[in-house]
């Protein structure tokens, strides 16, 4: 007769056991739940632009017209496109511009996606855009050069207060994002991202996304 042996719980489990009890005990989340649900995406390639931007490329006076509304709140896809021109003339054209408008000018590429324009591009935090890689955008209404904002995206997670309590880390803290399915991986450097107004969300890139066959069905789980 067969014996069925019980296994043993894996590590990211036994963490999230002690992990749940301890703030159990300090009243910070219900019982076995953490506060929210984790949300994983895939952010294809687009940009930031300043208001300014947006006039020279759209005209005088545009402004951004949403198109879909983002997970995070306030946040939108617009209908709004424009053309990259890379090195060597090398161009993408349909760039989605990501609404509202924002302070500085920045344009997030997969690696793929550089290595096709012809670009050298870091890896960086949002906003992190010193010393990096400029192009020119082309709208209808014109041209706006950027000499510097080009980056690879940092894989990262929108983290609440309450979530970054509940994973134990604090902003600039990295985390690990586990994935499962056929191409199963674990992302090591999640940068924590932590703001009142964030929902629970991580985004990875395209390339990224292709990597480990992230989908609907695929299990995901966001560790310390």
């Amino acid at each position: 007769m067969a014996v069925i042996t019980p296994q043993s719980p894996s590590r990211s489990a036994i963490e999230r056991m002690v992990r749940e009890a301890v703030y159990r005990q300090m009243g910070i989340v219900l019982p076995g739940a953490a506060p929210n649900p984790l949300v994983v995406n895939v952010s294809a390639r687009h940009c930031h632009l300043t208001q300014e931007a947006v006039e020279q490329l759209f005209g005088v006076g545009h402004k951004l017209t949403p198109m879909k509304w983002l997970y995070q709140e306030g946040q939108f896809a617009a209908k709004e496109t424009v053309t990259l021109v890379g090195p060597r003339s090398r161009v993408i054209s349909n760039l989605r511009i990501l609404g509202p408008c924002r302070t500085l000018n920045q344009v997030e590429l997969a690696f793929t996606d550089a290595i096709a324009l012809g670009f050298k591009v870091p890896v960086r935090a949002s906003g992190d855009i010193k010393g990096t890689p400029g192009c020119m955008l082309m709208g209808p209404a014109g041209f706006f050069e950027m000499e510097e904002g080009v980056i690879r995206a940092a894989p990262h997670a929108h983290l609440s207060p309450e979530d970054a309590a509940y994973y134990g880390v604090k902003a600039g803290d990295m985390m690990k994002l586990r994935v499962g399915g056929d191409l199963g991986m674990t992302f090591d450097r999640m940068l924590a991202r932590v703001d009142p107004s964030f929902k629970l969300e991580v985004h990875i890139d395209t390339d990224e996304g292709n990597a480990c066959g992230l989908g609907p069905d695929v299990e995901v789980e966001l560790l310390k």
